[in-house]
């Protein structure tokens, strides 16, 4: 009997796991139980976000994927509290050291584009916060896009009303090495941002907000084919939210921000296949 293809699914934990091997010791603690690794508990929490669903669900789904367990070595199945443990444990630079790796996996040519986009903290029903006139704050999350692969080389999560030029400042300082050329739009025109990302060696694709006829000028002289690449932000934003829910399933706002870089991680190992 011909043996089956690996299927995406496959494939994706098989990446995952690998690249957590790369990130993460095998156990937290020396005093672990040593039932499941690290790098198990890493890659299911990717494959949650990936399918989108529960803790429960997904361990019930996996009792009938004899290939996905093996494929990382699985015997044991942990309880959904436990993954909700991990998940609590691991710091955000676990979680950008891992985005960091998964970047790699993809070509990237230096062209970047800067754009923020909001998710829904919570499932209230619109209809409802309507009638009862609550207002659903949403995480406010702004993307670094590599044009050529859409890969996500970095994010910034704020809970606040931070302006977009406030935020430009510290993305820049993080990716000198992997930007070339920084695609934004009027949100992002404050001087201080060319000056700083000129100083790093980056090129300033950004509009100008039209106070005068010499801003409108300057606009006109973009160039239409390398600025109209902006578009693949809104691209990556929509992917995102379509494939991986427009709601943050998580109550805490450290929790949140954890769950936005994991749906990063995961975009980019699914570009990666």
């Amino acid at each position: 009997m011909q043996a089956l293809p690996k299927s995406r699914l496959l494939r994706f934990v098989e990446q995952a796991f690998h690249l957590a091997r790369r990130a993460v010791a095998r156990y937290s603690s020396k005093f672990s139980k040593q039932r499941s690794t690290l790098h198990q508990h890493i890659v299911l929490l990717c494959l949650k976000v990936r399918k989108d669903t529960t803790y429960r669900t997904l361990l019930d789904e996996l009792i009938e994927m004899p290939r996905i367990r093996k494929a990382i070595n699985l015997t044991e199945l942990p309880a959904p509290s436990t993954l909700c443990k991990v998940f609590d444990r691991l710091d955000m630079a676990i979680w950008r050291v891992l985005l960091n790796l998964s970047v790699t996996l993809l070509p990237t040519n230096g062209v970047v584009g800067i754009d923020a986009s909001g998710f829904d903290r919570s499932h209230a029903s619109k209809h409802y916060t309507k009638r009862t006139k609550l207002t659903i704050q949403q995480l406010k999350v702004t993307l670094l896009v590599d044009t050529r692969a859409n890969a996500l080389l970095d994010l910034h999560v704020t809970t606040i009303r931070k302006h977009d030029s406030q935020i430009a400042p510290s993305l820049i300082k993080r990716n000198t090495g992997k930007v070339a050329i920084l695609l934004g739009d009027k949100g992002y025109d404050d001087q201080k941002i060319r000056a700083l990302a000129r100083e790093d060696g980056i090129r300033p694709l950004i509009k100008h907000r039209e106070f005068s006829s010499l801003h409108k000028a300057w606009n006109a002289r973009l160039d239409a084919d390398l600025y109209g690449q902006r578009s693949q932000n809104e691209t990556v934003n929509s992917r995102l939210k379509r494939k991986y829910g427009a709601f943050i399933r998580s109550r805490r706002w450290w929790k949140q921000f954890h769950e936005v870089v994991v749906g990063c991680h995961t975009h980019n190992i699914e570009k990666a296949l």
